[in-house]
């Protein structure tokens, strides 16, 4: 590890087992990002209670060269972060997300969410609880009543407008996911 690295106790007495758990953290955090030029690490306990033992806190501030990353895991209702391993294990693992997330950032990874198609539903056979739907691409695609949300099968219509999750059935494109958009077109 050659990064500067700042580890502070505050509230508790200073260990050399825990100083070392919290070094080879780091050293872990740099697998994850490379360029880490700083890191600065507090560990505390700012609480005692009556019914419960010193619950710890653990503060991460990672400085890179595009920015900084820091991590505050306060835990006040977490049992289990009256043990300050465990503490440090959850705030580390955080900051872990944290440094991955900023690294695919920066790599332009983002995700871009893409919007369920859209269409308009052209058929409706209410005996037997299906209907069908033309999608944008000029596609119908089949759909049961199960899988309509937030709506009722009785109280669509030919003309409505869908948003839809689409899948491949055994006899072709089929919605697994049905939501009214609440506004309808005349049938063509």
């Amino acid at each position: 590890m050659q990064l500067p690295l700042q580890i502070t106790f505050r509230n508790i007495p200073h260990s050399e087992a825990v100083e070392t758990r919290i070094r080879e953290k780091v050293a872990k955090l740099e697998q994850v990002y490379g360029r880490i030029t700083s890191c600065k690490v507090v560990l505390e306990a700012p609480h005692s209670h009556k019914h419960k033992g010193k619950i710890y806190e653990v503060h991460i501030d990672i400085t890179v060269p595009e920015g900084e990353v820091v991590v505050s895991h306060n835990s006040n209702d977490k049992h289990q972060h009256e043990d300050a391993y465990v503490a440090i294990r959850d705030a580390f693992n955080a900051a872990r997300r944290q440094l991955a997330s900023f690294n695919r950032k920066q790599r332009g990874e983002v995700k871009f969410h893409q919007e369920p198609p859209q269409g308009t539903i052209v058929e409706l056979v209410p005996q037997e609880e299906y209907g069908r739907i033309r999608s944008a691409d000029g596609r119908e695609v089949y759909f049961h009543k199960n899988s309509i949300v937030n709506e009722k099968f009785e109280n669509l219509t030919v003309g409505s407008d869908v948003r839809f999750v689409e899948s491949q059935g055994d006899e072709g494109p089929q919605a697994s996911t049905v939501q009214a958009l609440g506004r309808q077109r005349m049938a063509s």
